[in-house]
């Protein structure tokens, strides 16, 4: 018995427990950022809702963190939208669901920017080592789930953006099979058929904005 608990791969639940304040972080902005995009546009369901609010257990959804700790792509509870207290509903509508994607965007630039000014940290203790690993961590997770959630398949970001472009009739029309694409996800991530996409997407993404991590770094070696 012994020999079997020695011969256990910990590095992958060890991987999973380092994710967790990363993926708490990246799935609470991302919907509070919905939530107040839609209270800006004149929408209040999800203040009303008590949904507008950076206490992840609101917005916590077991499946969709399960998948974001160990798959890297994942969801939370979705933020209740009116649409129709919208004064242009499909327009308003693009424009709360980007912004999920957006705010995830803001926190990976501002993680690669911390990252470059502390990682000197990493070099001296090994709780400066956990702290900038986390940090980039969490830039890496979430910039998967902005590129994740424009994927222009329901219910995620992308498709409610996509559908805005489509005449009135198309659009509700496509949201009735909303909770299909669900089951669609859950079958491309489990099988592992966009991995190698989204991969390379976040890849390309990060080396981009990795000019953030150079000036965090340029301004480290001030101090």
């Amino acid at each position: 018995m012994l020999n079997i608990w020695n011969n256990l791969d910990w590095s992958v639940l060890t991987d999973a427990l380092m994710s967790v304040v990363p993926v708490l972080i990246c799935l609470t902005l991302h919907e509070c950022a919905h939530g107040y995009v839609a209270l800006r546009l004149g929408d209040t369901t999800a203040r009303d809702m008590g949904r507008l609010s950076l206490n992840p257990l609101k917005h916590f959804d077991i499946m969709g963190f399960v998948m974001m700790a160990f798959a890297g792509f994942g969801w939370a509870k979705p933020v209740p939208i009116d649409m129709r207290n919208f004064k242009n509903p499909k327009a308003g509508m693009a424009m709360t669901a980007a912004a999920g994607p957006a705010a995830n965007v803001l926190i990976s630039v501002l993680c690669l920017f911390l990252y470059g000014l502390f990682w000197r940290l990493s070099l001296r203790s090994q709780a400066g080592y956990y702290l900038v690993s986390g940090i980039l961590r969490t830039a890496g997770m979430s910039l998967s789930f902005a590129v994740f959630n424009i994927i222009p398949i329901p219910p995620l970001d992308g498709s409610k953006v996509l559908y805005s472009f489509l005449s009135e009739d198309s659009y509700y029309k496509l949201m009735r099979y909303e909770r299909y694409g669900m089951i669609i996800l859950l079958v491309l991530v489990l099988s592992g058929a966009i991995d190698s996409t989204l991969g390379r997407a976040v890849d390309w993404a990060l080396d981009k904005l990795w000019v953030f991590a150079e000036l965090g770094d340029r301004l480290g070696n001030l101090f």
